[in-house]
């Protein structure tokens, strides 16, 4: 029998079994090991409900008097799978040290199937394959095997549940763009459900992937309990989630059944969760319903969606969407399925709220004048795995009685909690915050009042005369703080101030620059005394093998052939970086830095613009021995002369493709100035890095006096 888990103080043990399945995982690929680890879970799950039924049969005491335990109608009457002796998680968990898991577990997994229809083809089989490790299957059924063990078997579930979750999460991170396949993060999911208030009636999702949006409705009604409670006078014993039927539709198989197993984990009917190859727009599984609540995630922007066969098509009521982007089918198609009093909330890329082509806008012309825009949120960016876009939050209603030619617009991109440099996600605050202004808009309370820069009540004439744009920012303004009004005395103070900070620096600055020129004449006078000497660079630089492990990532560096080495960040619009930098080579202030397949084409460069940073690990960082000038070296080995040696050691047979090993790169010989000359051209150098800053203080002083001067006339 597996140990109980040892928690970790203030670990969640959904992310103790997360890491260790992790660990488990080797070299195979987040997109196959997902379905290995989430199928485990499930057999848990259904095995424990099984296990617990099956006790109360054994013991026959009050309603189950005389039950036969190993009867399949016994526990179809009881809404549970039957499991079958050869798949009960205690048989498996001891042979899970056996080679034979793997076709133990394929068996367990059919035999389930065959004695419960309606888990016909949802099942993984895949545990049999060569190439998943059979030691670590076996590690991985003991681990899941400690999941709540010696608690309640309610628990149990609960804790099984929150796992299945976590671990779709987790999944999703690793597989990146493709994770935003079959998840949404469950903060947006939670917003969506929290705003709509799907307390009972149809809840549809038309591309539901694995189920978050139908498991984020249960929840809710689950902690509004108190509000069924309330009205049921006769207390008769119900349960909320009655209140409310599921529907949905998915495409991809494997992720249909995902969302097969994460609804039978949290005992929610699935029947009506349908798949089909074709999709929601060629094949529409429920072409009849009218659902209360839409609640989805639609994949934005999808340019293949078949549209080209549905020019037709009865549920383009306001005007045919492009057939290269089906966010406005989807919308339409949303509305179709919407009853007299339906809404629907949805995410969408937030270019969809402002889309210039005459098709788009002419639907989004047809939804306003017909008062079905409700609300628009502008989310922040970096909520999702598959893209660190800003997104936006959609809120459709067939009756808007209580704010009838009226759309709320909310700006919440500045609303959100840092989770990692590149994701962000929202927590209970932000949901609270951003539902709430919603909710008490809607109710018409005191509590809700136009917020400049945050949200605003606009009218339907508003939004025509903005040519039905529905981007927030063209509605909600600025907010104006106390100090965005300049105290106009205090700035013409500080610009008479600057003007003569300014007069001083120019002083240091020809004080200075006699200096040098003193200096410069005293040096060029012994031109002939100046003496050069032969070296390699191997006598010059050291190969730095430093890389920055576990430590705090600082600027990341890129070594390119016009301008040498820059900051990623201001190179490139979005990280260009691996995730993980622990291999990334340290870059100091004065190394050289060389991209060994660019180096025939200049890409070398000595690192002025930080102290310390971080380069790709493909790159070359040299460190300058001591007793040299850092300075002089940078300037040789920059040089047009030393480009066209580079080329010599290229190797290559395509330019592009040509390479300059280390070693080669080494061995070269450059003329540089004695010891004793680059001793005293080194401080003409510190002089020069001394002109330099008083200059940039000289250009910082006057752009200040400019800001100053303009705060004065501006009053802003």
């Amino acid at each position: 029998m597996a140990k109980k888990i040892n928690q970790k103080q203030n670990e969640p043990v959904e992310q103790i079994l997360f890491s260790s399945a992790n660990k488990l995982r080797k070299n195979m690929d987040a997109a196959e090991y997902k379905h290995i680890a989430l199928g485990l879970i499930f057999l848990k799950y259904i095995s424990d409900s099984f296990t617990e039924l099956y006790n109360k049969l054994k013991e026959g005491q009050g309603e189950y008097e005389g039950a036969d335990p190993e009867d399949m109608n016994e526990y179809r009457a009881e809404n549970v799978f039957y499991v079958p002796p050869q798949a009960r998680w205690e048989y498996l968990q001891g042979r899970a040290k056996l080679s034979s898991i793997g076709k133990d577990v394929d068996e367990a997994m059919e035999a389930i199937e065959k004695d419960n229809p309606s888990l016909k083809g949802v099942l993984p089989k895949e545990y049999a394959k060569e190439k998943l490790d059979k030691q670590s299957l076996g590690g991985l059924i003991d681990l899941i095997g400690t999941i709540a063990l010696g608690d309640s078997i309610s628990k149990t579930k609960d804790v099984l549940g929150s796992v299945y979750e976590y671990f779709l999460g987790q999944f999703a991170l690793a597989e990146g763009k493709k994770g935003g396949q079959f998840y949404t993060p469950s903060n947006l999911v939670r917003l969506l459900v929290e705003m709509l208030e799907p307390y009972e009636g149809r809840v549809f999702d038309p591309c539901c992937g694995s189920g978050g949006m139908f498991v984020q409705s249960e929840k809710f009604i689950l902690a509004h309990s108190d509000r069924y409670y309330k009205f049921n006078d006769k207390k008769v014993p119900f349960n909320p989630t009655d209140l409310i039927s599921i529907h949905g539709q998915e495409s991809n198989q494997t992720t249909w059944r995902l969302c097969k197993m994460n609804l039978a984990i949290r005992g929610i009917d699935s029947s009506n969760v349908k798949w089909n190859n074709e999709g929601s727009f060629v094949k529409d599984a429920h072409p009849d319903l009218k659902a209360d609540f839409i609640i989805t995630n639609p994949p934005f922007n999808d340019k293949d969606w078949s549209g080209e066969l549905l020019s037709n098509d009865s549920r383009w009521i306001y005007g045919k969407p492009p057939t290269s982007n089906a966010n406005y089918a989807w919308i339409q198609h949303f509305i179709q399925h919407l009853s007299p009093r339906g809404k629907a909330g949805f995410l969408l890329a937030t270019k969809s709220l402002a889309s210039q082509l005459n098709a788009e806008k002419n639907i989004r012309k047809g939804m306003v004048e017909d008062g079905l825009v409700e609300c628009i949120v502008l989310l922040p960016g970096k909520l999702f795995y598959s893209t660190p876009a800003p997104v936006s939050l959609w809120i459709l209603s067939k009756d808007k009685s209580e704010r009838n030619n009226e759309t709320l617009f909310i700006d919440a991109s500045r609303i959100y909690t840092d989770t990692s440099r590149t994701h962000r996600k929202l927590t209970s605050e932000n949901i609270n915050e951003i539902s709430n202004t919603f909710k008490n808009w809607l109710r018409n309370t005191d509590e809700y009042q136009d917020i400049p820069g945050y949200c605003k009540s606009v009218n339907t004439e508003t939004i025509r005369d903005n040519d039905y744009s529905l981007y927030p920012g063209h509605y909600i303004g600025v907010s104006e703080e106390d100090t965005d009004r300049k105290d106009k005395v205090e700035s013409i103070n500080m610009a008479h101030s600057g003007i003569q900070e300014i007069q001083n620096k120019v002083s240091q600055i020809e004080d200075a620059s006699r200096e040098f020129k003193l200096m410069v004449t005293n040096e060029l006078s012994k031109v002939d005394k100046n003496n050069t000497i032969k070296l390699t660079l191997n006598d010059i630089l050291v190969e730095s093998s430093s890389v920055l492990g576990e430590r705090e990532e600082p600027e990341i560096l890129t070594c390119t052939e016009n301008a040498g080495l820059v900051l990623q960040r201001e190179r490139f619009s979005k990280r260009v970086a691996t995730e993980d930098t622990s291999k990334y080579k340290i870059v100091k202030k004065s190394d050289i830095v060389y991209n060994p397949y660019l180096l025939w084409a200049g890409a070398i460069d000595q690192c002025w613009i930080v102290d310390e940073g971080i380069t790709s690990p493909a790159y070359s960082v040299f460190n300058i021995k001591p007793e040299f000038e850092p300075m002089t070296i940078g300037h040789i080995l920059k040089s047009s002369y030393m480009k066209k040696w580079y080329w010599n050691i290229s190797i290559g047979t395509h330019e592009r493709r040509r390479t300059a090993p280390p070693n080669d790169f080494l061995k070269l010989e450059v003329e540089i100035p004695d010891f004793h000359v680059q001793k005293r051209i080194s401080s003409i150098y510190d002089e020069m890095m001394i002109q330099i800053t008083l200059l940039k203080e000289l250009q910082d002083s006057i752009r200040g006096t400019s800001v100053k001067l303009n705060e004065y006339f501006t009053g802003r």
